[in-house]
């Protein structure tokens, strides 16, 4: 059975691609949850609630998805930015709870850097091999960009004073806190010119065969947002136990292991439009998630763990994480700037990326 699009369609209604990752999450959730408590060894119920995270931030985007269809084109990006990394923010919680600092903000920059360089080179490498040289708007690629620039900024600033000694030093939780509140306006502020900047889907705009019933869309997300949380719960319990078994550092872990998990699935959306050829909504898709998570997701976090218990969560970082951040988005604003993109740029942003996740494979 297909609609009127030709999307195949199960006799639900709902696009079979639908049906198969619901499917998909409620098997991994089972199959996490019967890791975790039937203590089967160290390394499997942290594979297992890996990928369990992973298919499941990818639910909790397509209900926020569905949910913005609901809401019309104007307010998607409002929802995005709202729900779209809930999963993530779970992570950062729970985390933080258990004293895994160096985790949360290696899995933060992590985060970034690997939709800055990892998918956004392999974007242009599927995009550059299959239809050679792509062109796109540089409008908003340089509003996410001029935004990352500010987040990386702010970030700096009180790690120098950290660690040059400054008497902010000794006050570096409420200059983050200052500093927190301030990504968070700028980025209150840029919403409106970011959703007029956004590109149309033109053919990919959905239907209304395609919409899924509201009490669907809340179901979905209400559910698919609980069992994230109980998986990041876990996947943070299993981290520590699975490190130590693998010799892995906590910061490679955080930088590329959990980063990584959280964006997987999503992640090829991006990479799939750009060998369809349309550059312009690929690099909307994958320059929005990294400046939701500097702009909110990390000060968020900042803000909110001195209320949650555990360790405190400051913008102070170690220095080979800030000069790699730093790195990573220089690279891509020049990268954009000039509205075109080759299959050889792309090897060599994920070759940057290669080269930043090895250097901290030891710690």
């Amino acid at each position: 059975m297909s609609d009127t699009t030709g999307q195949p369609r199960t006799t639900t209604g709902l696009p079979r691609a639908d049906v198969r990752l619901v499917g998909l999450a409620v098997v991994l959730t089972a199959a996490s949850a019967g890791t975790y408590f039937g203590h089967a060894g160290k390394v499997v119920p942290f594979v297992v609630s890996a990928a369990a995270l992973g298919v499941l931030a990818a639910l909790v985007g397509r209900s926020v998805d569905r949910l913005g269809d609901r809401l019309g084109s104007g307010a998607t990006g409002v929802v995005q930015s709202a729900l779209g990394n809930l999963p993530e923010l779970f992570v950062g919680i729970f985390a933080l709870r258990a004293g895994l600092v160096s985790v949360v903000q290696s899995a933060l920059v992590g985060s970034i850097l690997a939709n800055l360089l990892l998918v956004l080179g392999l974007s242009f490498i599927a995009g550059g091999w299959r239809n050679g040289t792509q062109h796109f708007s540089t409008e908003a690629p340089r509003t996410a960009v001029t935004l990352l620039l500010l987040a990386v900024a702010v970030i700096v600033v009180p790690t120098l004073s950290s660690h040059l000694g400054l008497a902010a030093a000794h006050h570096e939780k409420v200059l983050s806190d200052v500093a927190s509140v301030v990504l968070l306006v700028v980025f209150a502020l840029s919403i409106p010119s970011s959703l007029r900047a956004a590109p149309s889907l033109g053919g990919d705009v959905l239907e209304p065969a395609h919409l899924w019933p509201l009490w669907l869309v809340v179901v979905m997300l209400s559910g698919s947002s609980v069992a994230a949380a109980l998986v990041s719960d876990w996947f943070v319990a299993a981290l520590t136990p699975a490190l130590g078994q693998l010799h892995v550092s906590q910061a490679f872990a955080g930088l590329v292991v959990v980063a990584i998990a959280g964006n997987a699935v999503e992640n090829f959306v991006g990479i799939s439009l750009a060998m369809k050829n349309r550059s312009d909504y690929a690099l909307a898709v994958i320059l929005q998630s990294p400046v939701q998570i500097a702009l909110v997701l990390l000060p968020v976090l900042v803000l909110a763990s001195g209320l949650i218990g555990g360790a405190a969560l400051t913008l102070v970082m170690p220095v080979m994480l800030v000069v790699a951040l730093a790195i990573g988005t220089i690279v891509t604003v020049i990268v954009v700037f000039d509205g075109e993109s080759t299959w050889l740029e792309g090897a060599a942003l994920v070759g940057l990326y290669v080269t930043i996740a090895a250097s901290f494979w030891w710690g």
